[in-house]
């Protein structure tokens, strides 16, 4: 189940990520050679001749009038081949060389937007419906239910890490008495002074009781057991209320990931090391089962998130990505002379097997910490 989600959200991003490139071309006037589901070999393909559908077969390379709309092999994503991208026609007309640069660099934008595009939409449906939120500075308008209080953080070695208190979980009593913050329940445990507390938390819509003694902690001077709280509750917004932070959270995190990106690659200059924080195709399918387990909403937030990911990965100025192939452009319209078609196709077929390359080896690192 876990691998059937991942390729169901994997494929919802590459397609809408092509269908931006498809629609873009298509008002362009360049011609969309094949869109595709799925990486070749192809399976099976249709294209209209004369207003009738024709079956294209598998190792038929025909140039066709119309798109060939084909299944392929491999379930992951889709791809979009648009005229000009190869050395074949692209001198003609409905070649994408053929047309301006501010046209061409549209046509490459469109999937990085179609991607920000699809994460404000599901952050919206996801922010109107309601999601777990700590409770400080909402905006206004915001509208709370099931008010609880959580378990942010849990110090190791403390009493509350012993007993197997997990950050997430609800604290819903002490000592049989049920509490409705997190101030509320600081002051029970230290009224409790060194004595052991019942701890009644739920956890995956599951009641349990912990019992641990709290003990002084140095940095606070009081008993403790070793955790922070937060309040927190079901937060939603109105419709409109929600897009606009839908607009606001995704401008925010398409910021964080990208100086977390910075990082990386720092780290990978001076350290010379691929951070824990990369993952490949099965770090990501892993993660997927986990975030599925936690509800739909969930599921929708985590297919957002890697929305703004893909987004921000596909405009790095690398040869083969959107960014680099508008950095292709970007040098054209300086040198005001076009580039070396036969040549920039080369650096782009081959910055291709390289970032394949490295997803390989990313998804042998993540393979061997599975294993371990």
């Amino acid at each position: 189940m876990t691998i059937l989600i991942f390729l169901v959200i994997l494929s919802v991003l590459v397609l809408v990520h092509e269908i931006g490139h498809f629609f873009t071309a298509r008002m362009f006037g360049v011609k969309a050679q094949e869109f595709g589901y799925g990486f070749p070999p192809r399976v099976m393909g249709w294209t209209r001749i004369s207003g009738a559908w024709k079956r294209v077969p598998p190792k038929d390379d025909a140039e066709y009038p119309n798109t060939i709309w084909s299944i392929n092999w491999l379930p992951f994503g889709g791809f979009v081949r648009i005229k000009g991208e190869q050395p074949d026609g692209v001198n003609d007309a409905d070649s994408i060389h053929a047309k301006p640069i501010w046209q061409r660099v549209v046509i490459l934008a469109a999937g990085v937007t179609m991607n920000w595009l699809l994460a404000i939409a599901l952050f919206m449906i996801v922010f109107a419906s309601g999601t777990l939120t700590l409770l400080q500075d909402l905006p206004s308008g915001a509208h709370v239910t099931d008010r609880q209080t959580l378990v942010t953080e849990v110090l190791p070695s403390s009493p509350a890490s012993e007993a197997g208190v997990k950050t997430g979980d609800a604290l819903i009593a002490v000592n049989g008495k049920v509490v409705t913050s997190a101030d509320a329940i600081r002051a029970a445990i230290i009224a409790a002074g060194t004595t052991e507390v019942d701890l009644t938390i739920r956890r995956d819509h599951t009641e349990r009781d912990l019992h641990m003694t709290p003990r002084i902690i140095d940095t606070i001077h009081h008993p403790a057991i070793g955790v922070a709280l937060g309040n927190a509750g079901i937060v939603s917004f109105s419709i409109p209320q929600a897009f606009i932070e839908a607009v606001r959270y995704t401008a925010t995190l398409t910021v964080e990931i990208v100086q977390a990106l910075g990082g990386i690659l720092r780290d990978l200059v001076v350290t010379h090391n691929v951070s824990n924080d990369v993952s490949g195709p099965v770090g990501i399918a892993v993660l997927t089962g986990r975030v599925a387990r936690q509800g739909w909403m969930a599921l929708l937030y985590f297919s957002a998130y890697l929305s703004v990911n893909l987004a921000i990965i596909n405009l790095l100025p690398i040869p083969a990505l959107d960014g680099g192939r508008i950095f292709f452009l970007i040098i054209e319209k300086v040198r005001r002379k076009p580039m070396n078609r036969t040549l920039e196709i080369k650096i782009n077929n081959i910055a291709f097997l390289i970032l394949i390359l490295l997803i390989l080896l990313v998804t042998v690192r993540d393979v061997m910490h599975l294993i371990r």
